[in-house]
């Protein structure tokens, strides 16, 4: 049966997209040690002990729901800095989530994310032909925040006590979206940031 987002890779300059397996749990573990990004209270970054579930739930819901996980691999060097994937697939409307995205502290805030990002929308927008990508994170997240409004999304909403944590702490979900007539300024934002801000 033919599905809306195949698994594809998708390469840039500095990374390239890989689509995730199970063959990935050892490196994103190990990758996940390099900040402890566990820690991180508002965030839901899998321990390392933690990883082989967290990329089996991702698997699964590209088998059931149509989502696509990937692995981050940096070129120069070989090694997985982080994951990324395409979730909440609604094809009918061809509407998606772009989430679920962290990396090594050692290659944060180095370029990587905008790469990432403009890899992942060019594919959802010139491949896809998707109407609206949908970013959220959480309130407390100020630098996921700040990252995306830099992407060029624009602020949908805040979804008030939308989830609560596993230790039962109520979140307030912050929602974005780029849509696809937007889409043209958004793309010479990233291509921007890339070549004039790194």
């Amino acid at each position: 049966m033919s599905r809306w987002i195949e698994p594809v890779a998708l390469q840039g300059q500095a990374v390239i997209l890989e689509p995730m397996t199970m063959e990935h749990v050892p490196a994103l573990a190990e990758a996940v040690r390099d900040g402890e990004l566990w820690r991180l209270w508002y965030t839901l970054v899998a321990r390392p002990e933690g990883m082989a579930d967290y990329v089996a739930r991702a698997l699964r819901d590209r088998d059931e729901n149509g989502g696509c996980p990937f692995v981050v691999r940096h070129r120069a060097s070989g090694a997985l800095i982080g994951s990324t994937r395409f979730f909440r697939v609604d094809e009918d409307n061809r509407r998606l989530e772009l989430g679920h995205t962290w990396y090594r502290q050692s290659h944060q805030r180095s370029g990587i994310n905008t790469e990432c990002k403009q890899l992942l929308l060019t594919h959802a927008f010139e491949t896809l032909q998707a109407i609206a990508v949908e970013f959220r994170t959480h309130w407390h997240n100020r630098a996921s925040r700040a990252a995306i409004a830099r992407l060029g999304a624009k602020q949908d909403g805040v979804l008030r006590n939308h989830t609560r944590s596993p230790d039962g702490v109520y979140r307030d979900t912050v929602v974005f979206s780029i849509i696809n007539h937007e889409w043209p300024a958004v793309r010479e934002n990233l291509r921007f940031l890339r070549e004039y801000r790194g």
